[in-house]
């Protein structure tokens, strides 16, 4: 399972955070976002703090990594244009994230679908751009299998999903004795 170009398995920790970090980034967005204390702009405002989390992780961090490593500063306009639209459909998927939970939508539902249809969404996009030699015929059966399972997969996922435990009831206070009358 080692790359092509012998890098070993490093990647697959790296395939591994980001798993980790993106199974955790519905949950942590609803939260920030119920966190707001405000039901009806609470959404718009978690986003502001995602681009703000986003600034400082996709633009510091490799800035610093380009300063340090004493790169060049030439980029092709093809290049830029891509990496724009990769990080504008990026962040379009985050706002969508977003409107889902404001439109009623809970985190497992909503990050199953996203993670479900994503790969399939890659899938026809990635055989569109880059067709294999011999056309679709040349597609071994399990790769569709694999499409119609993560469907699938995300189809049960939100149908099925284990209901939260329902919030305790308050605590019955103690009424006060009456005082004594005449």
């Amino acid at each position: 399972m080692a790359s092509a170009q012998g890098g070993g398995l490093a990647w697959l920790g790296f395939v591994l955070l980001t798993v980790a970090s993106w199974g955790v980034y519905g949950v942590f967005l609803h939260n920030g976002q119920t966190a707001m204390a405000d039901p009806e702009n609470g959404r718009y405002k978690a986003f502001l703090f995602v681009g703000v989390a986003y600034f400082l992780t996709a633009v510091l961090a490799p800035l610093l990594l380009l300063v340090v490593r004493q790169a060049g500063w030439g980029m092709p306009v093809r290049g830029v244009a891509w990496s724009l639209v990769a990080g504008l459909v990026g962040a379009v998927g985050a706002f969508g994230v977003l409107l889902a939970f404001g439109a009623g939508g809970t985190p497992s539902a909503v990050m199953s679908l996203v993670f479900a249809g994503a790969p399939v969404v890659n899938a026809v996009v990635a055989l569109t751009w880059h067709p294999p030699a011999g056309g679709l015929a040349a597609i071994r059966w399990p790769f569709f299998a694999g499409i119609a399972l993560a469907a699938l997969g995300g189809y049960l996922v939100t149908v099925y999903k284990p209901a939260p435990t329902p919030p305790a009831p308050p605590a019955a206070t103690a009424a006060a004795p009456a005082a004594d009358g005449p």
